[in-house]
């Protein structure tokens, strides 16, 4: 142990060590020009500073504390002679990261700068966050002399940290909690629309079946062909209503997908010898508000051009074409048939009316042309007004 008089000595250059005005010991390299500011009066501000600081000699046993300011005493609680001669870890206790205390023993022994957040613990027992920035003071001669550490109670800080870590986690916790049940009734709701596509398809089809069994049981004449045509429209109703109970979306379907399966039952009842039919749709996501309005399009001009466009044995070919014009659904159906004009005339037909006014309802434009030879029908109808 020092003397009093080396105490005193040495909390004396402690503190000039604290100023970084030692005649030997500095903290920067040595400036040119001498300090405009006396030493003492840096002494006295860093003494009367409410930041908390403290020098440790590095050059005596376990690097003990030669210098606190008051703010450090009122920081920790200990009295002045309580910490002079001891060494800092007087303030670790069995919270203190180990981890962090060996990463600052690591700094100090090779004479590195450190800024680090160690929880520490005061003299009587309550635990405080300090944060704190060590750095080593060397002498003349280039060999650390002291390390001087100036803190902050960083408590406040930490407990906002944790509650905005709490808060945090709350909100995550009510977000997952609201997501989960959005999911479940996304769910619920896909389900009971699936159900319905469901039940509507049996319903069209027991419809349809009795429609037909009317049918065959009506001489032959208008009324009989009236019953099987409105048959074979619940029919395509039915098929669109099949195709969206085993879609995974319900709220789209995919054009492509179903205009091939739909052409593919006209197909089945077709001589591919005779009449050939060929389809080109693009994969366009379309509304399914829209498929029981596509479908009765769709029936109605295909079925036409197969029923009148190749009489007497004609063979044909029959095309159907889907694709996207910016925010516009273009449909084309064209035949190499015998043309509009020398069909033979129905007065009981139904089929154009019917698709006039599906494409009215879906704010859409229609044009029929001879397509010499045959017939061309361009549809054009605006998505985002049929969704």
């Amino acid at each position: 142990m020092h003397g009093r008089g080396d105490d005193r000595f040495r909390l004396t250059e402690a503190r000039a060590v604290a100023t970084g005005v030692t005649d030997g010991c500095s903290m920067t390299q040595e400036s040119a020009h001498p300090p405009a500011i006396a030493p003492a009066t840096f002494a006295l501000a860093f003494d009367a500073s409410p930041t908390p600081m403290i020098v440790t000699d590095a050059r005596a046993h376990d690097n003990p504390i030669v210098w606190v300011n008051d703010a450090f005493l009122t920081q920790t609680g200990y009295a002045r002679e309580e910490l002079i001669g001891r060494n800092c870890r007087l303030l670790q206790g069995p919270e203190t990261d180990r981890q962090e205390v060996e990463r600052m023993r690591a700094a100090i022994a090779v004479g590195e700068p450190l800024a680090l957040e160690l929880l520490n613990y005061r003299k009587d027992g309550t635990a405080f966050w300090n944060g704190m920035t060590i750095n080593p003071i060397r002498d003349a001669a280039g060999t650390i002399a002291y390390f001087f550490a100036a803190q902050a109670d960083m408590t406040d800080k930490r407990r906002a940290e944790s509650a905005m870590r709490g808060t945090n986690d709350e909100l995550e916790r009510q977000v997952s909690e609201r997501t989960a049940d959005l999911e479940q009734a996304l769910a619920q709701k896909t389900a009971l629309l699936h159900e319905v596509d469901h039940r509507v398809k049996n319903n069209l089809q027991v419809i349809s079946s009795l429609m037909l069994l009317k049918a065959r049981r009506t001489p032959e004449g208008e009324a009989r062909e009236a019953l099987q045509n409105m048959a074979e429209r619940i029919g395509a109703l039915s098929t669109a209503h099949r195709m969206l109970y085993s879609a995974g979306d319900v709220a789209h379907f995919n054009l492509s997908d179903f205009t091939g399966d739909f052409l593919s039952d006209l197909e089945a009842g077709l001589d591919p010898e005779r009449t050939r039919i060929e389809a080109r749709v693009e994969p366009i996501a379309v509304a399914a508000a829209m498929a029981a309005p596509l479908s009765l399009m769709i029936h109605e001009l295909t079925t036409n051009a197969v029923r009148h466009a190749f009489p007497g044995g004609r063979s044909g070919r029959l095309t159907v074409d889907g694709h996207r014009e910016e925010d516009t659904l273009v449909l084309v159906i064209a035949d190499d048939g015998v043309g509009l004009s020398a069909a033979p005339p129905n007065p009981a037909g139904f089929g154009r009316t019917l698709v006039d006014m599906v494409v009215r309802q879906l704010r859409g434009s229609i044009v029929w042309t001879e397509g010499g030879p045959g017939t061309r029908v361009e549809i054009r109808i605006p998505l985002q007004a049929a969704a």
